[in-house]
């Protein structure tokens, strides 16, 4: 069965713009891992300040080996060789991701990580 993971970034009201161009830096960056299945970023249209990245997962597993990944580290600023901090959330948008490329401040205030399945609606 799937799994989803929500990545909730909170980002100052002027900061949007520039995580979604993070974001499109980075287009396709997950698309080869193992387990992989979908990716949408999510912008609030309510006057909210919080953004949502929804990913999709074969499995708990996919997802994990991904958060752990060199792929992981540099797209969300981590030095290399450096584990994955707690749940994963990280400083969203926090580096480019180009190898040699200047460490970039994160555009979010706080991220949280949330995990759903989808529901059995008995069909």
């Amino acid at each position: 069965m799937s799994i989803v993971k929500i990545n909730a970034i909170t980002v100052p009201a002027d900061s949007g713009d520039e995580l979604a161009r993070r974001f499109a830096a980075r287009a396709g960056a997950v698309d080869g891992q193992p387990g992989f299945e979908g990716f949408e970023l999510l912008q609030p249209t309510d006057g909210r300040n919080v953004w949502l990245v929804v990913t999709r997962w074969a499995d708990e597993e996919s997802f994990e080996a991904w958060k752990n990944s060199a792929s992981f580290g540099r797209g969300h600023g981590r030095p290399e060789g450096a584990a994955a901090g707690a749940g994963g959330a990280g400083a969203e948008g926090a580096a480019p991701g180009a190898e040699g490329a200047e460490r970039q401040r994160p555009v979010g205030m706080s991220a949280e990580l949330w995990s759903f399945v989808p529901a059995d609606l008995g069909r």
